[in-house]
């Protein structure tokens, strides 16, 4: 009997303990643009509370603020450097005339 239960006990893993993203004496606040600019992803999205590892209410904080920062121009709504630069370069190869007068 003894040996039936040794099967199912759980082998104990080492793991190192990930550190929270938001530190104690963090102030989630619109201004704080380098603590806000890690929850945003490259196209300017909010990244989710899963990939963030953040409690909920920080994560509403942390939403509330981007937004605050976005409508007083802190924080652009969408970043699409990429996109331009690409219609830029397609602009010229399709053959696109302009006409001179």
């Amino acid at each position: 009997m003894e040996k039936s239960k040794r099967l199912f006990l759980k082998s104990k893993r080492s793991f190192r303990r990930r550190l929270p993203p938001i530190q104690s004496g963090d102030r989630i606040d619109y201004r704080n643009m380098s603590l806000i600019s890690r929850f945003i992803s490259e196209q300017g999205k909010i990244l989710s509370r899963r990939l963030n590892r953040l409690t909920l209410k920080q994560q509403r904080l942390i939403t509330i603020a981007i937004k605050q920062a976005r409508i007083l121009s802190l924080l652009p709504f969408l970043n699409n450097d990429k996109q331009f630069e690409r219609s830029e370069s397609t602009a010229g190869a399709t053959g696109l005339r302009t006409i001179n007068k």
